[in-house]
């Protein structure tokens, strides 16, 4: 029976002469288990990347946009449209709108009823070619303006401004009831009303005042007036002419620049005959 001898432990090898086994380093076998972890893994890399790189030849598709749920498709989830042939994608195109809830009735008047649109002033009538020209009126005395429907007043400047008043037998009156009916500044059809006084008539915050001409371009156009002649035979209305649709009418006695309104009222209020002056 050989001789048994107990081996040392290997950390004290110099008590007995034993020494450390050097055949084998410790922990080869998890280095190996490591080393073909890491081939494993490069050797997968390299087929991803071969076949991205086979694929990237393929021509490039656009992604198709998502669309609205359709009945084609299970519930909850969204169905994706085929990108068109020459790569456009009409704005709508392939997607499935909700079909309108019933209503009692099918006829176009139980939609809801979109705003009206801003309704347009109306515009005054075109003069008559027979009226065209209005009445001639001596000019020696001066011209006088009377209402059409308040026959029994005129036109008189009275602090500045022009009303409509009844003129008594004064010689002060009279006068400033009297004008002088010029060519228009600024519209040689047109006309221009002059006070004894030399001063103009002119609408001012559209109220007809009247005014010493200070020769700007403004004063000239808010001192013309044109007539026309639609209204009663043998009376006139009088239009601005930088405010087209707009008559002079007394309103309260008070001559003002009021925009058209066909209505009677109106008519008869922008309705006035030139008559011989008062003065």
């Amino acid at each position: 029976m050989s001789e048994q001898k107990s081996r040392p432990p290997q950390d004290r090898p110099w008590e007995s002469g034993w020494g450390p086994d050097t055949t084998r380093a410790p922990g080869t076998r998890r280095l190996w288990l490591a080393g073909a972890l890491a081939l494993a893994t490069i050797t997968a890399c390299a087929t991803a990347i071969t076949v991205m790189n086979s694929e990237s030849g393929e021509p490039e598709h656009r992604a198709a946009e998502p669309t609205t749920l359709s009945g084609s498709a299970p519930g909850g989830l969204i169905s994706f449209a085929t990108p068109s042939k020459g790569g456009t994608h009409e704005a709508g195109a392939g997607r499935v709108h909700s079909s309108p809830s019933p209503t009692p009735t099918t006829s176009a008047s139980s939609a809801a009823p979109s705003p009206e649109p801003a309704k347009k002033s109306p515009k005054p009538p075109k003069p008559s070619s027979g009226s065209s020209k209005p009445p001639k009126t001596p000019a020696s005395h001066g011209t006088s303006i009377r209402s059409v429907n308040f026959p029994d007043r005129y036109w008189r400047v009275r602090d500045g401004y022009v009303r409509l008043d009844r003129i008594g037998s004064g010689p002060e009156q009279r006068e400033d009831a009297t004008f002088q009916r010029v060519t228009g500044l600024a519209d040689s059809s047109c006309y221009s009303f002059t006070t004894a006084d030399g001063r103009y008539l002119r609408h001012r915050s559209f109220v007809l005042v009247a005014n010493t001409n200070d020769g700007s371009s403004l004063f000239r156009q808010d001192a013309t007036f044109c007539p026309r002649s639609w209204s009663p035979s043998g009376a006139l209305a009088l239009e601005s002419v930088n405010y087209p649709g707009r008559f002079l009418r007394h309103r309260d006695f008070q001559l003002r620049l009021d925009p058209y309104e066909n209505s009677h009222q109106y008519r008869s209020d922008v309705s006035f005959r030139m008559v011989a002056g008062l003065s």
